[in-house]
């Protein structure tokens, strides 16, 4: 009997992200998956990752310019292509995939907005090819624990839906560093990291947003709050800035080897500074978030994120018509690609309270996961590359699950412009 064959994948985008997609092929999925191409706008980055997979026994891999995908396809055969590039960019590269026949595995959120949504969704039906969303929370033990009691009607009917995410002076800052801060590039937080958050409640619910009411502003970062608080000294990144020294705010690249290898080391090509001060000019993303949703299920949302708070981690009470599910957790604090991959998500605490309508609260026992993200990060990374088990608790997400949780983001972002509640349908059609 004859081996079975690997799938080949393709990565484009070889920034930080993609090296959990790369070093979960090389070191825990051997036998069922292999990547065959790199594709950047970077060599240098594309050469780091390289570098990193022989240290894990491939040989190096070709390489290619992202506008090489035609070659890199002819020369390389992949079977899917693995998108772990800038978020606006994810439309162009899922599209481009499709047409050449591959399906499609991205990073989150799916894109960024409703125009970009609709040509996902034309890519999808015109090539006939499959795209799944990596929504690694959805994995994590104390998540699906939650779903399993929801499911259950343990509380009854879902009415009400508190959501508290906080983001620390470590995590959160790191997004006011990098390209994150245009919304341009991100479509904001709501977009980018609340995609996560908002995708959750889709999944506990079985629901969808049906309108959306938000206010949000930037009331932490940026150089004109700053010097609101009697800041003086400024500077446009930490490298090289005299100004810089002593800012718990500021990011030494050349103090992280992962971080210099990948970033600094690679600035000659392209002049992205991984390391701009979250107290400059030019973000125009919000830090300071307040969001209500109404869901087709009936449930109503509040839900609340900051960027510059002194913890990690979220608490989220469900308030139903049999009683009350409290879920928190405290996570421990990283800094995004910084060579902290274990880390990521990492937990100090979680716990999960059910209190029945007219019973003694109980304390619910959550499975023990290790790996990033509570533990959900092996779990995904075996329904992706390994050999999954019956999806039993619905956690496999695609291009429509993808885009469901990016309405909220992107009606929220809408609501905060004009003053208004924003009905998600009128925003597009999903079936």
């Amino acid at each position: 009997m004859g081996s079975l064959r690997r799938t080949r994948y393709a990565i484009i985008g070889t920034g930080g992200r993609s090296s959990f997609f790369y070093n979960a092929i090389a070191e825990t999925f051997p036998s069922t998956s292999e990547v065959v191409a790199l594709l950047d706008t970077n060599q240098t980055r594309m050469d780091y990752a390289n570098k990193c997979l022989e240290k894990l026994g491939y040989t190096k891999l070709p390489t290619y310019k992202a506008t090489a995908f035609q070659q890199m396809v002819n020369e390389t055969r992949p079977d899917q292509l693995i998108i772990t590039t800038m978020d606006r960019t994810h439309d162009q590269y899922i599209t481009l995939a499709m047409s050449h026949g591959l399906d499609v595995i991205t990073e989150k959120p799916m894109t960024i907005d409703v125009p970009r949504i609709r040509s996902i969704f034309s890519a999808v039906e015109q090539y006939n090819r499959k795209l799944r969303v990596t929504f690694n929370y959805r994995y994590a033990p104390h998540n699906t624990k939650t779903f399993e009691l929801i499911s259950s009607g343990a509380i009854g009917t879902v009415n009400a839906i508190h959501f508290e995410w906080m983001l620390n002076t470590s995590h959160g800052a790191d997004y006011f560093r990098r390209w994150h801060r245009d919304k341009r590039n991100s479509g904001g937080l709501l977009v980018h990291k609340s995609t996560h958050h908002f995708d959750l409640v889709n999944y506990w619910l079985q629901s969808r947003p049906q309108t959306v009411f938000a206010m949000g502003d930037l009331k932490f970062y940026g150089r004109e709050n700053a010097e609101r608080r009697g800041v003086e000294k400024f500077y446009t990144r930490t490298h090289g800035q005299e100004n810089a020294q002593g800012d718990p705010f500021a990011l030494r690249l050349e103090e992280n080897p992962t971080l210099k290898a990948m970033y600094l080391d690679a600035e000659k090509e392209d002049a992205y500074y991984r390391d701009q001060s979250v107290f400059g000019d030019g973000i125009s993303i919000e830090d300071t978030m307040s969001v209500m949703v109404k869901y087709k299920s009936g449930a109503v949302l509040t839900y609340s994120l900051t960027a510059y708070s002194p913890m990690e981690g979220f608490r989220i009470s469900f308030t139903g018509t049999k009683g009350r599910i409290d879920l928190e957790v405290i996570e421990r604090p990283y800094i995004n690609s910084g060579g902290e991959q274990g880390l990521e998500g990492a937990l100090e605490s979680s716990s999960i309270i059910l209190r029945p309508m007219f019973g003694k609260p109980e304390v619910v026992e959550i499975p023990v996961g290790k790996g990033g993200h509570g533990g959900g990060d092996p779990e995904l990374l075996n329904d992706l590359f390994g050999t999954p088990a019956e999806d039993v608790y619905k956690r496999r997400a695609g291009h429509i699950e993808g885009a469901l949780s990016i309405l909220t983001g992107i009606a929220a972002n809408k609501s905060i412009s004009t003053g208004r509640p924003v009905d998600v349908d009128q925003l597009i059609s999903i079936p």
